[in-house]
């Protein structure tokens, strides 16, 4: 009839018919991606634990993989490039199962027209890089494509650990009490590329946090501390991460805002650019989830190396319940944690 009004009810906004560079951004739209095609496709008890990587059994012990691919822009940053990434990326997804990183694999998809001294930078820094991380590079595919369709150069990265015994790691062995331990300052590796991609600059040059985090994580476990969870904090950041455990978990934690160092120029560049730095992304960072009884000791083993000198105790787990996060400020303010639902910074892995 001309001229009549629908009822239908429309799309849901999460329903998009194509998919949109915040699918890959480690926010909600992502989760999204990965519920509604991914686990439904792929099923099986390893892959609903949507950890860094899967611990399996194989001939007799227990290992962990996993994989991850980098798309950087630009592949060149204060404090790495994207071959230093794909080497710690690997790892430190290893390192969060509690596993001795081993052995790695790399593909790299290049485009006609990368410049021969860049590709040599790139494998230069993937050598030391993995030398750093006590890790061989045993494996590897090269494929080029044509001019216009690589953005320079993509790299896949994967790789396989051992995890010692019957160790258990993940956001199931979380309890109310526990403590989170923050293993550094946030913000630095997203800010890094943001900077150099938008040209700004600032009285000291913001440098990636990228390292290797399998280190001070074997020393917490080395050590005997109780570890029931660890994640890095890449695409979405220290909140996006902690949201999702304590969902998996089904817990309530918070958070203490003035426990959280973020550095002034990262601030300040967050402030400039209208992000939120708790959502920054991270490439040597993570939290660990500790019996509250075993919290300072773990500090304390974390402080004693390099890479995680300015750890902290951040948070706690409250109690059970939906699941949440909050973030209370220094004077008794509270806010909710969620994910964001767009895109802060693309391309910054």
């Amino acid at each position: 009839m001309s001229g009549a009004v629908s009822l239908a009810c429309p799309v849901p906004l999460r329903d998009y018919p194509r998919v949109l560079l915040a699918h890959g951004g480690g926010g909600r739209l992502m989760a999204d991606l990965i519920e509604r095609i991914f686990l439904p496709a792929f099923d099986n008890p390893y892959l609903r634990r949507q950890h860094d990587g899967a611990v399996v059994p194989l001939a007799g012990v227990r290992v962990a993989l996993s994989t991850d691919s980098y798309v950087v822009s630009p592949l060149f940053f204060p404090g790495g490039d994207i071959g230093t990434l794909a080497v710690n990326g690997t790892v430190n997804d290893l390192a969060m199962c509690g596993a001795r990183p081993l052995y790695l694999t790399a593909g790299f998809i290049i485009e006609e027209g990368l410049p021969m001294e860049q590709l040599t930078r790139v494998a230069g820094s993937m050598r030391r890089a993995a030398l750093a991380a006590g890790v061989a590079l045993v494996t590897g595919d090269t494929k080029v494509v044509e001019r216009g369709k690589g953005d320079g150069l993509f790299i896949n990265s994967a790789g396989i650990g051992l995890v010692a015994g019957d160790l258990e790691i993940g956001p199931e062995r979380v309890v109310p009490g526990d403590a989170i331990l923050l293993s550094g300052d946030v913000g630095r590796h997203g800010v890094a590329i943001m900077a150099r991609r938008e040209g700004l600059e600032f009285e000291s040059t913001v440098t990636s946090d990228c390292a290797p985090l399998a280190g001070p994580v074997l020393a917490l476990l080395e050590a005997g501390i109780e570890v029931h969870c660890l994640r890095d904090l890449t695409r979405g950041g220290l909140a996006t991460a902690l949201v999702e455990i304590t969902e998996s978990a089904g817990l309530t934690t918070a958070i203490q805002e003035q426990e959280i160092e973020v550095t002034a120029e990262v601030q300040g560049a967050c402030e400039i650019l209208g992000l939120d730095p708790l959502y920054v992304a991270n490439e040597g960072r993570f939290v660990a989830f500790v019996p509250e009884a075993e919290a300072d000791r773990a500090r304390e083993i974390l402080a004693a190396d390099p890479v995680t000198a300015g750890a902290r105790i951040v948070g706690r787990v409250i109690d059970r319940g939906a699941g949440g996060v909050v973030l209370e400020n220094r004077f008794g303010t509270r806010r909710a944690l969620d994910r964001l639902s767009g895109e802060q910074l693309p391309r910054i892995c």
